[in-house]
């Protein structure tokens, strides 16, 4: 169990009457609880509330008038991850999915699994377990990607990443999601705050569905998987933006941060396998 403050801070420059919503706030789950939180706009907006898809994310919603706005979220979130011994991870045979899980075996937006399938087979079609192929691919990514801010847009996909070699935590993600969806592996975008991330940011993991449950992997390697805290899961970035609108406005400052005030491991041990489900 550790201890984890962290929120943001946004700025923007408001042209004309815009139609904000806003998902940075944490997603409460049985590994990570939310014992305080408190968010702020600037000036003062009747904002509203409301939770959407599953597992029911919380967005909050505002009409901001023209000027400067911001916005200030913060909370204390008790972590508990699951730490499973990767020997216990036996195989899920496809036809054995459930249900709810299958959605994440398809292509998506930024996730085109289905023109990775050749490559993906050929190179890492071979390891014995599915976790070994997990690892195999998140290596092979972090191998072969550069980690260059500002060298990919908002409509990069992981195609794009595979032929350019380089990108942020969300092409690293998305090109990890696409190769494990090529090889028959549920896998989902996850959005939220990392412990330690430098530079500090909003940050994408990848989420791999094996055996009974979704664990965590980043091929950035940027920070621990075990402090992480989530604020939505989705099928690639385009399910978590975590702020969008309608209307003309400029964001100014984004200021993210994360930072661990109780006791948790230095290193996970490479031997277990993570999960914040």
């Amino acid at each position: 169990m550790s201890t984890i403050e962290l929120g943001c801070r946004l700025v923007y420059q408001v042209e004309f009457e815009t139609s904000f919503i806003f998902q940075i706030s944490v997603l409460e789950s049985r590994h990570q609880i939310i014992e305080q939180e408190s968010l702020s706009f600037q000036p003062e907006f009747d904002a509203r509330t409301a939770r959407i898809g599953n597992p029911g994310h919380r967005i909050h919603r505002l009409l901001a008038k023209p000027g400067w706005l911001n916005i200030h979220y913060s909370a204390t979130v008790s972590s508990n991850p699951a730490y499973t011994p990767v020997d216990s991870l036996g195989p899920r045979p496809h036809a054995e999915l459930p249900a709810e899980v299958l959605p994440f075996l398809h292509p998506s937006r930024y996730c085109e699994s289905d023109r990775l399938e050749q490559f993906a087979w050929k190179t890492f079609g071979q390891p014995a377990s599915e976790y070994e192929r997990v690892l195999a691919v998140t290596d092979w990514v972090y191998d072969h990607l550069s980690y260059a801010p500002g060298s990919t847009g908002p409509g990069t996909t992981a195609c794009d990443v595979f032929l350019q070699r380089s990108g942020v935590c969300r092409d690293f993600a998305h090109l990890c999601i696409a190769l494990c969806r090529a090889l028959g592996m549920p896998a989902r975008y996850v959005a939220g705050y990392a412990v330690d991330l430098v530079p500090p940011d909003f940050h994408g993991f990848v989420e791999v569905f094996l055996d009974n449950d979704w664990y965590l992997f980043d091929a950035t390697r940027l920070a621990p998987v075990d402090g992480f805290v989530r604020i939505g899961i989705g099928r690639d970035a385009a399910d978590l933006s975590f702020a969008t609108f309608v209307g003309n406005s400029t964001m100014n400052q984004l200021y993210v941060w994360a930072s661990e005030t109780g006791k948790r491991p230095q290193a996970v041990d490479p031997t277990l396998a993570v999960s914040l489900g």
